[in-house]
C-alpha cells in the first residue's frame, strides 16, 4: 500500500476540487472529507446543526468558523484520518479556520497544499449548469446530464440543481472567495506547503498535474508518517 498524506486542495467553487479529491483519495487510499457534503447530509436530515446551517448555504454564504471546525475535529477523530491522512475538500476557507484545524492537527501537520487555478468566468458557466444526484453526490451538467430523466445513473437517485448553485448565490461565493478565502493562499505559500496546479483541461489532465506534483514531493521524502498512538491528544 502506498503511504498516506495529508492534503488539502483549495480553490473556486466549479474549479473541480469534488472530483480531483476523489481521484486523490483513490490514488492515496486516504478518507476524502468534504465539509460541503457533510453539512448538505446534515441539512437534508434536519438535524440542529443542518437547521442552522441551511440559511447560510442557501444564500451562498460560509458557514461559521466554530461549527465547521466542531464537524472537522469529529472527523479527523477517526482512525482512518489518525493512520491514513486525508484529502480535504473545501476546507479551511479561512484563516481562522486554516489555524483552528492546526491546532486540532497537532501533533501531525500538512503535507502539501494544492491550489487549483481557474478564471472565474469559467467556474461561473460550469456551476450555473451543474446538476447534482441528491443521494450520492455524484456530478453532471445540462451539457452531459445522466442517461435517463435526471436519474442518477450511480445510484438511481434524483439529479438536481442544488439552491446554492443559482447565478446569484454563485455570484455572492465568489465574492467571498475573493475576500476571505484567497488570504489561505499567501498563509500556505508563506509556509512553504502551496503548489499552484492549473485547473483548467479535462479532469484527467488536471489529475496527472497534481499527481505529478504530489508524486515529486512523496519521491523526495516529505511526507511525514502517520502520528503514533501515544503522541495523539
Amino acid at each position: 500500500m502506498v503511504p498516506g498524506a495529508r492534503l488539502i486542495v483549495l480553490g473556486k467553487q466549479g474549479s473541480g476540487k469534488g472530483t480531483q479529491c476523489t481521484r486523490l483519495s483513490h490514488r492515496y487510499v486516504v478518507p476524502h472529507i468534504s465539509t460541503g457534503d457533510m453539512l448538505r447530509v446534515e441539512v437534508k436530515s434536519r438535524t440542529p446543526l443542518g437547521l442552522q446551517a441551511r440559511r447560510y448555504l442557501d444564500a451562498g454564504d460560509l458557514i461559521p468558523d466554530e461549527i465547521v471546525l466542531a464537524m472537522v475535529a469529529a472527523r479527523l477523530d477517526r482512525d482512518d484520518t489518525r493512520t491514513r491522512g486525508f484529502v480535504l475538500d473545501g476546507f479551511p476557507r479561512t484563516v481562522a479556520q486554516a489555524d483552528g484545524f492546526d491546532e486540532l492537527l497537532k501533533p501531525a501537520v500538512i503535507d502539501l497544499v494544492l491550489n487549483l487555478v481557474i478564471p472565474t468566468e469559467m467556474v461561473l458557466a460550469r456551476l450555473v449548469s451543474r446538476r447534482v444526484c441528491e443521494d450520492c453526490g455524484a456530478i453532471y451538467s445540462t451539457s452531459v446530464p445522466p442517461k435517463l430523466n435526471w436519474t442518477c445513473d450511480v445510484c438511481g437517485g434524483e439529479v438536481v440543481q442544488r439552491e446554492d448553485d443559482t447565478e446569484e448565490a454563485i455570484k455572492n461565493r465568489l465574492d467571498l472567495y475573493e475576500t476571505q478565502t484567497a488570504p489561505l493562499v499567501a498563509r500556505y505559500a508563506a509556509l512553504d506547503k502551496l503548489v499552484d496546479v492549473s485547473g483548467v483541461g479535462t479532469p484527467d489532465e488536471v489529475n496527472l498535474r497534481l499527481t505529478s506534483v504530489i508524486d515529486a514531493y512523496q519521491h523526495g521524502g516529505g511526507f511525514f508518517p502517520p502520528v503514533p498512538p501515544e503522541e495523539r491528544p
